[in-house]
């Protein structure tokens, strides 16, 4: 029987099929349904982490006990995990380690485009990529036996598209129960788990060897395969693009790589030996590419792909055309004229408490230095309140290094709750310990809503519907020795708008909590609101707020009723006091 599933579905089936009992992650698009999939299943234990690198290091722990673990983030989550990588590549483990990197071509939820083969590489470990979702669930357990038979951690990579996207996957009779080992001694072995120098050193060697030996198995393994087409092009390819190429290649001999790191040499110099011309087609860096010249073969690539953006069956053609790799179309196709559609920017939910505070900043003209969440969008018009954006963690230490020079702006680092447990909490302690003055405001929406709502320290619950203490933020920030707290509601906008104020002209380190749940997550209505045109002076406070079901309109404003949660913060900004509930005769109660 086969099923419908998308990639990252796949990959939890997979992993579950493989015998893997602990998985661990943070939340991050386009990795997140992994660990969210594999946590349904019977027998498993699954984590939200605070942040990849503590996954990373369960999922260590979990392989060096002689278990079989997964751990699952996106490109950018490699970067927080990078040391963990590193130090696993070095000690090898008991059991077996899959990590799932998922890389974002395209930036369709990042903030930078990053090619994670370089890590492979880097650390000298072992990379598959499949290119569908069959090939996502198979590719759980190769990495699995390569891992346990290589002793070595291995990387799966997977792209936004392959992630999401869905196809067909050969189900698999369910694995059978088995009885609960009775526990073992955790097997001591200082040489090959403490990393202190003189125990790496010997391990060095040791790495180098066992890279020799996966040389050897990629130019075995099914994984990596020739296969047959016309003398004329040969295509080197991996991943999802593989699907794209052969629609636009079908007559092609192709290189399909399963395995990208280490590469087979024997299998590249044997398509060269087949066609008239190599083409490498890859996404992002090229990373298949500079291997090939490295071995001597001329080949086209990057002169004719880009190394910028998501590919797409459409853009392989046209460049391939452009390049006369392939025939153009014989007639020209009349364009196709598509109607405009009105832009839509983008811009908080309706009714989110976030956009009290980001309203109060603007109206304070407070520079404010930002983090990775849904509070980002309070950069995008007409907020316009938020002036930096860098990675999960760095709002609280970018402002205590501006404040260290001493700009004249009033200043703040702005930082959701689940960014503050995965990456604030050493900088609030850095900011504290170096005697600054700055003031950090934690927007807590009680949630991790960016990434679809998942759990996270300060909601009360795990990954698997356990009941657990909630990690209180305000109370942390006191417990590390800060003065000044301050929780407010931001819908209570005079209040946010003086506690601010307070904290700013204070000479003391500060943290205020912006609390209030997220309105999707919670689904919070209350009956929609109404504009009193005749009360309406047409001030434009409204506007200003951005929220998506106040629109501007001959006359006066207008709210949108199907839109309006009746979250009551227009209302509160509104100086005429136009806007409110309908009452019976039509106006509004204010």
């Amino acid at each position: 029987m086969k099923k419908i599933m998308s990639g990252n579905e796949a990959f939890a089936y997979g992993a579950y099929l493989a015998g893997i009992k602990i998985g661990a992650a943070y939340p991050g698009t386009p990795s997140t349904e992994i660990i969210d999939n594999f946590s349904k299943y019977p027998g498993v234990y699954a984590e939200w982490s605070t942040n990849e690198k503590v996954a990373f290091d369960v999922g260590a722990g979990a392989a060096y006990a002689g278990g079989r673990a997964l751990v699952a983030m996106k490109h950018v989550g490699m970067n927080v995990a990078a040391e963990a990588l590193f130090y696993t590549s070095y000690t090898g483990m008991k059991g077996g380690l899959v990590v799932i990197n998922a890389d974002d071509p395209g930036m369709h939820s990042s903030q930078n485009e990053q090619d994670n083969r370089h890590y492979a590489r880097f650390a000298k470990v072992p990379m598959l990529e499949p290119s569908d979702s069959e090939e996502a669930k198979e590719s759980v357990k190769v990495a699995l036996e390569i891992s346990e038979t290589f002793d070595t951690p291995v990387v799966v990579r997977t792209t936004t598209r392959l992630s999401h996207s869905l196809s067909l996957v050969e189900m698999e009779d369910p694995v059978a129960d088995e009885a609960p080992a009775e526990p073992v001694a955790y097997e001591r072995n200082a040489s090959k788990y403490v990393m202190v120098p003189a125990y790496a050193r010997p391990r060095h060697p040791v790495i180098e060897e066992r890279l020799k030996k996966l040389a050897e198995f990629a130019e075995t393994t099914p994984l990596n395969r020739i296969e047959p087409g016309d003398d004329q092009i040969g295509v080197i390819t991996s991943g999802v693009v593989y699907q794209y190429a052969r629609e636009v290649f079908p007559n092609a001999t192709f290189l399909k790589l399963g395995m990208v790191y280490p590469l087979p040499n024997g299998l590249i110099r044997e398509l060269a030996g087949r066609v008239k011309q190599v083409v490498v087609i890859e996404e992002l860096d090229p990373f298949i590419e500079e291997h090939v010249r490295l071995l001597g073969i001329q080949t086209r690539g990057k002169d004719v792909f880009p190394n910028i953006g998501e590919f797409s069956p459409g853009r392989i053609r046209r460049c391939a055309q452009e390049a006369g790799l392939i025939p153009g179309p014989d007639q020209p196709t009349a364009a196709v004229t598509m109607p405009q559609l009105p832009g839509r920017p983008p811009m908080l939910c309706p009714g989110c408490g976030h956009r009290g505070l980001f309203y109060a900043l603007q109206r304070l003209n407070v520079a404010a230095f930002g983090d990775i969440g849904c509070y980002t969008l309070g950069a995008a018009p007409p907020l316009n309140a938020m002036h930096t954006c860098g990675c999960m963690g760095a709002s609280i230490g970018v402002v205590q290094g501006v404040d260290r020079v001493g700009v004249k702006d009033r200043t703040v680092a702005v930082i959701g709750d689940s960014t503050f447990f995965h990456a604030g909490v050493a900088p609030l302690i850095s900011l504290k310990y170096n005697n600054s003055t700055s003031t950090v405001i934690v927007v807590d929406n009680r949630v991790t809503a960016m990434t679809g709502h998942q759990d996270n320290p300060g909601t009360g619950k795990t990954l698997q519907g356990a009941d657990t203490p909630v990690i209180k933020i305000d109370e942390l920030a006191r417990g590390i020795g800060f003065k000044k707290v301050d929780v407010v509601n931001p819908y209570e906008f005079r209040t946010v708008v003086d506690t601010i104020k307070d904290h700013v002209q204070s000479k003391e380190p500060s943290l205020i909590l912006a609390q209030y749940p997220c309105v999707l997550n919670i689904r919070e209505r209350k009956p929609a609101l109404v504009v009193d045109v005749e009360k309406c002076n047409e001030c434009g406070n409204c506007i200003r707020i951005g929220c998506s079901p106040i629109t501007k309109v001959e006359g006066g404003v207008s709210i949108n009723a199907e839109l309006c949660i009746g979250c009551g913060f227009c209302a509160t900004i509104c100086s005429q006091g136009a806007i409110g509930p309908q009452n019976k005769e039509g106006g509004t109660d204010q």
